[in-house]
């Protein structure tokens, strides 16, 4: 069986681990992202050193605008200093015809649940990447759906309330589950203002100021789906990134997609409802779905071969 090397590069860890053809992972571990290009560069290389004897190619994801097939990153997202670097450039001309697959983080999320989760088996679907800001990825007819720019999917900056000024009517500032999670630890005095897991206990125990937050939030996501379906018409959205592992997340989008319809009659009248689902693989879907890209190439090439 054939072991490939997967790297996940985030804006605070870089996450890796080696994944067989048929999507058994290995191992996975964990280093903390450097903050400026060369201590990047270095890690990086030493984490491929490391398992190079060991795997057949190297799948990444990545912050930023990616162009999958020449492996070139564009701004680089959360990690600027990755704009214009060409990952396939860099691993081959260290270790070799290496093949090597890049392929952007929200991108990456979607493509692991059309592989191996909840979007199997669904040609016209999506993934919605709760984190720091909203990542996604688009399926059309079973293909990742890239953009003219590859930026397809990049649902932050969408705008969805026009009564605010500057950069807080994007879904990327009033979607973000990171400031979700702070506002509401603001809200109830809490110490650490980054406890995700004590906003959502406090959220199982229905208090007031906490779940009034939370509502909203899961309203403005319900609101996000509404209209990425009245454009592409999915039936299924699975709904990643770390918060996701709260059941009840989904589960309260799901509520308010349904209130949205009573209030929109035309809406349920004329739109089809999307199925609504948590993403099976939550932190390590990245890992997954960049290798997903590559093996889709992989394939390809021996087609035309």
């Amino acid at each position: 069986m054939r072991n490939y090397l997967s790297i996940d590069i985030g804006g605070t860890n870089l996450k890796y681990g080696l994944i067989d053809h048929s999507g058994n992972l290995l191992f996975k571990r964990q280093v903390a992202t450097p903050n400026e290009k060369a201590a990047f560069l270095a890690e990086f290389k030493q984490i491929i050193v490391a398992y190079h004897s060991k795997i057949f190619g190297v799948a990444i994801s990545v912050p930023g605008q990616v162009d999958s097939q020449t492996g070139i990153v564009y701004h680089g997202g959360s990690l600027p200093f990755l704009d214009r670097l060409n990952f396939r450039q860099l691993i081959q001309s260290e270790f070799g015809e290496l093949p090597v697959g890049v392929e952007n983080d929200g991108k990456a999320g979607a493509l692991a649940e059309l592989w191996l989760g909840v979007l199997q088996g669904q040609p016209n679907s999506a993934a919605i990447i709760l984190g720091t800001g909203v990542g996604g990825g688009i399926i059309l007819n079973n293909q990742l759906l890239s953009g003219s720019h590859f930026q397809a999917g990049e649902l932050s900056f969408m705008v969805n309330n026009y009564q605010l000024a500057g950069e807080d009517k994007l879904v990327g500032m009033n979607c973000s589950a990171v400031e979700m999670i702070e506002k509401i630890a603001i809200k109830l005095n809490l110490a650490d203002k980054k406890d995700g897991i004590a906003v959502f206990e406090k959220l199982s125990q229905q208090q007031p100021l906490a779940w009034k937050i939370f509502r909203a939030y899961c309203q403005r996501v319900a609101y996000l789906i509404l209209n990425v379906q009245s454009v592409v018409d999915l039936t299924t959205y699975a709904i990643g990134g770390g918060i996701s592992s709260q059941p009840l997340l989904v589960k309260t989008i799901n509520e308010e997609y349904d209130k949205m319809l009573l209030e929109l009659p035309l809406v349920k009248e004329t739109l089809t409802r999307p199925q609504i689902k948590k993403a099976k693989f939550e932190n390590s879907a990245n890992l997954y779905g960049a290798l997903y890209g590559l093996l889709q190439k992989l394939d390809q090439k021996t087609l035309v071969d």
